[in-house]
This record gives structure tokens, sequence and C-alpha cells, in this order.
């Protein structure tokens, strides 16, 4: 049990069963633990030691740990309106957690329902770690939250908390704006060809 509390300690008692088998614990013996109530299994392939509590942040390791344990690859990513609410810099409330992950990943498990599944190409310039949770930078978080649901209230909110707190440069800000007016535009164009073409 000491080898399963080293690899779940830094992260909120989390593991997964492909970390445990690298470590020579066998599935059976996870299944063992968990009929004792020594573990919790809280996905497939993803477990919890059962003396540590759920922290707010859980969830969200939980969703990483999902990915990574269907076949996914490390490069498991929170993105889109839930690294907005991450990062505090909306007032978003995404009823399930959004991942990003590699456009060639195959997750070989069936997805949770609270789980939202993006595959999307991303660079190392683009990933940021938020407590120990992997997320897309702020600006790639905007950029996706604006070409994903076409709110750009919202982007233009993130854009200003996110410039508040210090999490965009100025310069960055502005280019982001910019990007926001343009869509906004575009968006107003097309929905007013489309009422004028309809009567």
């Amino acid at each position: 049990m000491d080898e399963l509390y080293a690899l779940a300690e830094m992260r909120d008692g989390l593991l997964t069963s492909q970390e445990a088998r690298a470590a020579g614990i066998a599935d059976s013996v996870l299944v063992r633990l968990a009929q004792r109530g020594r573990l919790e299994r809280v996905s497939r392939g993803v477990y919890r030691i059962s003396h540590y509590p759920a922290d707010r942040l859980a969830q969200y390791r939980e969703a990483v740990l999902w990915a990574q344990a269907s076949g996914g690859p490390a490069s498991v990513l929170i993105s889109h309106e839930t690294a907005l609410l991450l990062y505090g810099i909306s007032d978003v409330n995404p009823a399930r957690i959004h991942i990003t992950v590699p456009v060639t990943a195959r997750l070989r498990r069936e997805r949770p329902k609270w789980i939202t599944i993006h595959h999307a190409g991303i660079t190392p310039g683009e990933i940021n770690e938020y407590e120990g949770i992997p997320v897309t930078s702020v600006e790639r978080t905007i950029v996706d939250v604006l070409q994903s649901t076409k709110r750009v209230d919202v982007a233009r909110q993130a854009i200003a908390d996110a410039t508040k707190k210090g999490l965009l440069k100025p310069a960055d800000a502005k280019g982001l704006n910019t990007m926001a007016n343009k869509w906004a535009h575009g968006v107003t164009k097309q929905a007013s060809t489309r009422s004028s073409s309809a009567s």
C-alpha cells in the first residue's frame, strides 16, 4: 500500500491502474483494495486512496487521468470554458469538464458524461499548469472559447479579467480584443445577411 500512497500523494490521492502496473502492482490488487474500501474507483482506470478527501480541483485531475488511462497521451489539457473557470477569468460555469487531446489521440474507453473532448494541435507555448493541472494557456483558452462557442461577450470578459489579474500582457490583450472585434463583426455580418436573405 505504501507504493500506492507514494504514487497518489502528489495528486490528491488519485492514481491510474497503468501507474500501479508500472510500479509492479497488479490490477487484481487494485480490485481487492477497492472491495475492501481502501481504494475508490472514480472512473475506469482511475482510483482514489479512500482517506484522501476530494478537493475543489479533484474532478479536473480525474478528467486528465481518465483520458491518460484511456490510452490518451501524457499531453491532456484542461481547456475551453473549464480553463476559463480555473483561471477565474469569466463568469462561465460549464456543466462539463472540457479537455483537449492531440488530433491523433484515440481514447479507447467510453467517455464519462461529464467530460467534453476536443482534438487539436497544441504547441509547447500553449501549455500552462494550474496547481499541478495541465491547462491551455490563457491566450489559447480565449481563442478556443471564441471559436467553439462564438460568445464574443465571454471572450471580452475573459480578456478584461485576465488583464486585470496580470495573466495577459497588454499587447496580447490588444491582439485578442482585435480578434474578438473581427469575430463580432463577422458574426454580426453573417447574421444580418441571413436575416435579409430570409425576408
